[in-house]
């Protein structure tokens, strides 16, 4: 059978305390079956899904979501089956942000995103949108397209032409040797330059030290020639051995010098030619001059009709083929700078001198307001429901308590501006301590943390929700050395932190808890399954059974 990519957020009432599936019903979801199974082994394998533990009349806004790259999610492997049939909604991470879309010339690459998404409505399940805008995994190449500088006209500045057609004695600097004078050479006056000679062949101008000159002259040696050639204190390397300069015997020679610049602290113009044993050379015309960098600065008016141009396209191109599917996203991931003050002393926004980033164009203060207005408006524009779109900010490290306020005046900021803000998704670092007074420190927190975030009225989502487990000593124990009694303790305290969050935030305000890994990681003991060395199946942990248990409120 043609297997479908997502799951419906199935409902399933709880009776009597833990319900039980046969493990022949574990995948079925409205006719909808994931395939493979993760392996059903004893002791936990009468539990039921994750997300059938959630007793939804108490909890209505409660989720529990899971992260996954777009390309493992469509692989249709154990990532998938166990994300089917566990979790309420899926976010797709960096996987669905522009950097991944949208290419240096800013044509956007929708097709997994379409592809998952059709599937999505196929099936009737959720996702939770990835940042609409950050610092990191932008389109930065298309950004700085965008916004590189204007090529403009310009004129040819001249440095100084000689003719020496016209001249009948060298007045110019010789730097070595006698054998230079002006010359009868093919019926015309020349310069000539004997052997072991340095001459300045042009001099007698101000150089700009910004500039790229070009310097042409002609030259004829009745022998290939060889030669060094240095403007303005800087040596010009040619295409001979030693950077030295050759043409041959018997014809005038065209030489052209580009992108000439003069030395670092050198004013004077000139060009000097140091002659070798070679040949006698001889010299008819010199020009020397450059055409100014053909680009300007974009004005600020340029920059932020750019940078608004390219919100839009994003925008459009993302909610367009989203089709009102997706109806929360993060608006703006992870904004607060941590090594920058301000006056009040809390915590700027990120700024960069380096690439572009949307708020040093849009304003610190606008930029939550233009991105909500451009991405609701773009939502409904193609066929989303604004009553149903929901925008939050997400930001790391908010156990710090300046952290944590200084977003809080960040997002009272782009309120009063009139941003649409609606909760804040919280990305949580948690470790376990087997040192009591460690983990005492951890669970407190926690519940600072929780605390603080249910006090600003916004709705609650908790994502990268792994745990890593620590030994007493602060070394973290591995996922090959952690025995049954660790991974025990380690799974009671997900279950704590769950009840915390449920018990601490409103359920009114509860956005769900977000799993970072779904299975161990190849280091550390992180997921509701393990990986079986063997034959490579997921097996539940005891984490599977404290999600179950704390869902359900025991």
């Amino acid at each position: 059978m043609v297997m479908n990519k997502y799951f419906r957020n199935a409902f399933l009432v709880l009776a009597a305390g833990a319900l039980a599936t046969a493990c022949a019903d574990y995948n079925e979801t409205d006719g909808f079956t994931a395939e493979p199974d993760p392996a059903f082994t004893e002791p936990y394998k009468d539990l039921a899904p994750v997300k059938s533990y959630i007793d939804r009349v108490k909890y209505p806004n409660m989720t529990l979501g899971a992260q996954l790259k777009v390309s493992e999610f469509n692989k249709q492997e154990l990532a998938h089956s166990a994300a089917v049939t566990n979790f309420d909604n899926l976010a797709f991470g960096t996987t669905l942000m522009s950097g991944a879309i949208v290419s240096a010339k800013g044509v956007m690459n929708f097709l997994d995103m379409k592809d998952l998404l059709d599937h999505v409505q196929e099936i009737g399940g959720e996702v939770f949108g990835s940042p609409i805008v950050a610092n990191a995994n932008q389109a930065d190449d298309w950004l700085d397209l965008l916004t590189a500088p204007i090529e403009i006209p310009v004129d040819y500045v001249e440095g100084k032409n000689v003719n020496y057609n016209d001249s009948t004695t060298f007045s110019g600097t010789v730097e070595k040797g006698s054998s230079v004078s002006i010359a009868k050479y093919d019926d015309q006056n020349t310069l000539k330059i004997g052997t072991m000679c340095n001459v300045r062949i042009v001099e007698g101008f101000e150089v700009n030290p910004n500039a790229k000159y070009t310097i042409t002259f002609w030259a004829k040696a009745d022998k290939d020639a060889t030669y060094t050639i240095t403007f303005s204190g800087n040596k010009i390397n040619g295409t001979g051995a030693d950077g030295k300069w050759t043409f041959k015997a018997g014809k005038w020679n065209k030489i052209v010098l580009e992108n000439a610049q003069s030395a670092e602290g050198v004013t004077d113009g000139y060009l000097t030619i140091e002659n070798t044993r070679s040949a006698v050379i001889y010299i008819q015309k010199v020009q020397v001059g450059y055409f100014p960098d053909n680009h300007r600065q974009q004005t600020v008016q340029e920059k932020t009709d750019t940078i608004n141009y390219a919100l839009r396209a994003w925008c459009d191109g993302l909610m367009k083929i989203n089709e009102g599917r997706i109806t929360s996203f993060d608006l703006i991931d992870e904004p607060i700078d941590t090594k920058a003050e301000m006056d009040n002393g809390l915590y700027d926004l990120k700024h960069s001198t380096e690439k572009i980033f949307w708020q040093d164009i849009l304003g610190s203060e606008n930029y939550a307001p233009v991105v909500s207005e451009v991405a609701s408006e773009a939502f409904k524009t193609h066929g989303g429901k604004p009553e149903e779109l929901k925008f939050f900010i997400s930001e790391s490290g908010l156990d710090e308590q300046k952290k944590f306020e200084s977003l809080k005046h960040w997002i009272g900021i782009w309120d009063q501006k009139g941003a649409q803000i609606d909760g804040i998704n919280a990305k949580l670092s948690l470790t376990y301590s087997e040192d009591a007074t460690t983990q005492a420190a951890n669970e407190a927190s926690l519940e600072t943390l929780l605390r603080n975030l249910a006090s600003t009225g916004k709705l609650i989502r908790l994502s990268n929700f792994d745990i890593k487990y620590m030994d007493a000593n602060g070394v973290a124990v591995s996922v090959k050395d952690i025995t049954d009694a660790q991974r025990q303790k380690l799974a009671d305290y997900y279950g704590h932190v769950i009840k915390s969050y449920m018990n601490t935030i409103d359920s009114q305000k509860q956005a769900g808890i977000c799993k970072g890994n779904l299975v161990d990681t190849t280091s550390d003991p992180v997921g509701l399954w393990a990986q079986d060395s063997k034959t490579k199946d997921w097996v539940r942990t005891a984490t599977y059974k404290a999600f179950c248990d704390a869902l359900s409120g025991r």
